[in-house]
């Protein structure tokens, strides 16, 4: 299966992706998601920021579609568990995130993923997690 099949594939199996309205698309073997700015994704209408929920929700998905074009042949990792860091409020503006895999082993993948507005220089917020690795 070719990496951009798989990506595509991942984003219409997921129904909370398709609501939080998240693309994605590679360059080369670079995947950058999309979470376009939605009214109903502000959290605090004060500020206003994005609800930090719907930032956490976007970097795990973003993981899951990074190790989905890594492993193209492995049925859905399912989330071990996730550590967030929210380093600023999110403005009322899209959001982009990219996953670094720091390890695949057979059965735990280990991700680092960083969310960003303006630059990738100056994140929103960053989230460490442990997936587990089914084959089929």
């Amino acid at each position: 299966m070719e990496k951009s099949d798989a990506l595509a594939a991942f984003l219409e199996r997921s129904p909370y992706i398709r609501f939080l309205g998240m693309t994605a698309a590679l360059e080369g073997e670079v995947l950058t998601a999309r979470l376009p700015f939605r009214k109903r994704l502000i959290g605090n209408p004060m500020i206003p920021a994005l609800h930090g929920g719907v930032i956490g929700a976007f970097m795990e998905m973003t993981a899951l579609a990074q190790l989905a074009v890594a492993e193209p042949s492995r049925r859905m990792p399912k989330t071990i568990d996730v550590t967030i860091e929210y380093l600023r409020p999110g403005k009322p503006q899209d959001l982009f995130a990219r996953a670094d895999l720091r390890k695949v082993g057979r059965r735990i993948a280990n991700v680092h993923v960083e969310a960003w507005q303006e630059s990738p220089e100056t994140p929103v917020a960053a989230l460490r997690g442990h997936f587990l690795l089914r084959a089929d």
